[in-house]
């Protein structure tokens, strides 16, 4: 049950709050009224998003219709019964976001530019998202769900969200479901041909369903050497195909706290302990190597999601770090290979003018380049709004030596 703010559980005998430091107000909350009294929980929401300010207790006996015009007018509505019809809400509300509008007559034509194109599908994009967030489920202290119905999802909760902190929260149904599908991937994990075996992404981190990236570092040439730098490892499968090829070496570095315990459990389960050593570090390790790996967000563009920073990075920051860096990390005959998609040029975001601008100003050139168009499903289909961009994308390994 949800409680009042003042009844925080800290105390596994009794349930009950004892300890004011451990205070509710540390986390964000979010208010509401059950219908008998007003009630507070921590707010949670992986993209940071602040919580609803208006908040209605929502039921079986609400209309879709009603849900949407709620939804869509920014009132949150916290569900308080069967688990499976919040579902079936959620999907409907998805049916009326998704259904065609009416164009007006006088309506001007929109620009039709790949960029302008791009910076339409994703305000449409945050728009439906934000939408959608406004339908809420109550979760236990426990991370158990007390409406009926409800999937046991207390070990999906754990894992992203780390150990019970002994207080109620509230978030919304489409996160709690991608935190659920999430928990699916990790479990089940995701098979890499180039490893002839399975990485188990975590929730938060870039699981490797785009095949061509990693056959590409599968596929190209090895120089001889001992070291690589893996720059930005995410799961670790990048590191994990070059200790497979036979680099008796990889130092593979990482930032985001899931990120590296995804990848170390990775190399555990691949038995890569004793060639790949993953550390805590902004871009670069220390030192030099004689090949250095880094397959940076692909588009210039900010995310509206931690899971987003994988594909999007405002500025191209990381791109231009790991070129502009790699002169001083790289051995004198090194290669540094950067795999990146040019579905940016596509999108009319980033020139390849202005890529080789970059590898030249770092005093590198292009050694050579092999290329891999994309298998996923997107790339064929014409509804997709960005279809044109997608049909013409190609991903591509570029071998960059010191000039």
């Amino acid at each position: 049950m949800l409680r009042p703010a003042a009844l925080v559980a800290t105390d596994e005998a009794t349930d009950e709050a004892t300890d004011e430091s451990f205070a509710l107000t540390e986390y964000p909350q979010i208010h509401f009224n059950d219908g008998t009294e007003d009630r507070s929980a921590r707010w949670r929401s992986e993209s940071g998003a602040a919580p609803p300010k208006r908040v209605v207790v929502a039921d079986d006996t609400m209309t879709a219709d009603s849900a949407y015009r709620l939804a869509a007018e920014g009132t949150a509505l916290l569900w308080r019964s069967d688990f499976q019809n919040a579902r079936q809400m959620l999907q409907a509300l998805m049916r009326r976001i998704d259904r065609p509008r009416k164009v007006r007559r006088k309506q001007a034509e929109p620009d039709t530019t790949p960029g302008a194109a791009f910076h339409r599908h994703r305000q449409a994009q945050a728009q439906r998202a934000h939408t959608l967030s406004m339908l809420l489920i109550p979760v236990e202290s426990d991370y158990g769900i007390p409406l009926s119905r409800a999937p046991d999802v207390r070990l999906a909760c754990r894992e992203a969200w780390g150990t019970p902190e002994g207080m109620a929260s509230v978030v919304s149904l489409r996160e709690l479901l991608g935190l659920i599908g999430a928990h699916e991937w990790r479990k089940k994990g995701v098979d890499v041909p180039a490893l002839g075996a399975h990485i188990h992404p975590y929730y938060g981190v870039f699981a490797p369903i785009r095949s061509e990236y990693v056959k590409l570092v599968s596929q190209a040439t090895l120089p001889a050497m001992t070291l690589a730098f893996d720059i930005g490892t995410g799961t670790g499968v990048l590191a994990a195909v070059l200790a497979k090829r036979g680099v008796a070496r990889v130092i593979a570095t990482e930032t985001d706290a899931r990120a590296l315990a995804c990848a170390r459990e990775n190399v555990s389960r691949l038995g890569l302990n004793a060639q790949i050593e993953v550390v805590e570090k902004d871009m670069f390790p220390d030192g030099r190597a004689p090949l250095i790996v880094c397959n940076p967000p692909w588009i210039p563009s900010t995310p509206s999601a931690p899971i987003e920073r994988a594909v999007y990075d405002a500025g191209g920051k990381m791109l231009r770090a790991f070129i502009s860096g790699l002169a001083e990390h790289l051995e004198p005959e090194g290669e540094g290979w950067l795999i990146m998609s040019d579905i940016a040029e596509h999108l009319g975001l980033r020139t390849r003018e202005e890529l080789l601008a970059m590898i030249d100003a770092a005093g590198l050139q292009v050694k050579s380049r092999s290329e891999a168009r994309p298998m996923h499903p997107k790339a064929k289909d014409a509804t997709d709004p960005l279809h044109a961009a997608r049909s013409a994308e190609i991903t591509a390994l570029w071998r960059l030596v010191l000039r």
